[in-house]
């Protein structure tokens, strides 16, 4: 049974080189040097933070549903994952911890009205 890909590696940084693929119902088998795309070399929770993602269309909010998490948390984790994929994220909005601060119950809708006002 095949296996993930056992990366990132333990104490390497260099990108891995795959040299061969095999097409074991085909028979055939394909020696090269091949580069893994971004998407391979993605640590196993950036992936399935991925999947999830891609599963509700890219809804932020829906995630942070499902996981149960905050929005800044859920953001935080995106912008890891752009990161990680080679692209800088956009700067944060400072309203969105206003927002989850007041949806927490942290600050009154007072205080965030004046928060956001600044």
């Amino acid at each position: 049974m095949p296996r993930p890909l056992p990366l990132p590696f333990p104490n390497v940084t260099e990108a891995p080189l795959v040299t061969e693929l095999r097409f074991p119902e085909a028979g055939v088998t394909v020696q090269g040097e091949f580069e893994l795309n971004e998407f391979a070399l993605l640590a196993p929770d950036n992936l399935d933070f991925l999947r999830l993602y891609i599963k509700v269309r890219g809804n932020l909010k829906e995630v942070e549903r499902i996981l149960g998490l905050s929005y800044p948390t859920v953001r935080a984790r995106f912008d890891s994952l752009l990161r990680s994929i080679g692209y800088e994220p956009e700067a944060a909005d400072p309203r969105d911890e206003v927002l989850s601060q007041l949806e927490r119950g942290d600050i009154t809708p007072e205080e965030a009205a004046k928060k956001l006002r600044r």
